[in-house]
């Protein structure tokens, strides 16, 4: 006898590249593209969208990444933006752990700092993270960590820091995400 195990493997999982376009995850401006790339960019995020509405798992996906963890990246058709808004409407701030590994230490001419990361973007402002990275002979997630740094340093001098609040539950994670507008992409 021959047990099989229909195992359903996320989209994200079977197709990263699609979900590793760093056009899903910080969209340029219109302005920035052509009326065909535009078009394409929208036809790629209303796909990738479609794909994760229609995954087994992202309802779970979304609450952590809305509460648990702050990924990067294009998560439970949500952008790091998306993310974000409903953190704020929720009331929810997410610490991270000083702690947490990014991967090898750099080999070389030691950690690329702050100031050069933040430098880096003010001069090239259009390019990818991956440009950023090669430029400054760093990885990819280095350069994404003190964007991310930078935008929480934003966000902290804006507003007041809220007090720690009990988890939300899952209904009201998915109720601010429908009214997202990026939640009806597909």
């Amino acid at each position: 006898m021959t047990v099989t195990v229909d195992v359903v493997s996320p989209p994200c999982a079977t197709e990263p590249e699609v979900y590793h376009d760093e056009q899903l995850h910080a969209p340029p401006s219109r302005a920035d593209l052509s009326s065909a790339d535009w078009e394409r960019l929208n036809v790629k995020r209303a796909a990738a969208h479609r794909q994760c509405a229609g995954c087994p798992m992202m309802v779970d996906c979304l609450y952590r990444a809305v509460v648990e963890v702050d990924v990067s990246g294009f998560v439970a058709c949500t952008t790091e933006d998306d993310r974000a808004e409903i953190r704020r409407q929720l009331g929810i701030e997410i610490q991270q752990s000083s702690t947490t590994p990014y991967g090898t230490a750099r080999v070389g001419s030691g950690p690329v700092s702050h100031d050069a990361v933040m430098a880096a973007r003010q001069a090239y402002p259009k390019d990818t993270c991956h440009q950023l990275a090669e430029r400054l002979d760093c990885s990819t997630s280095t350069v994404k960590r003190h964007l991310r740094r930078a935008r929480e340093q934003k966000l902290v001098q804006g507003a007041a820091v809220t007090a720690a609040v009990r988890a939300p539950s899952v209904d009201a994670v998915l109720d601010c995400f429908d009214q997202l507008e990026s939640s009806r992409v597909a």
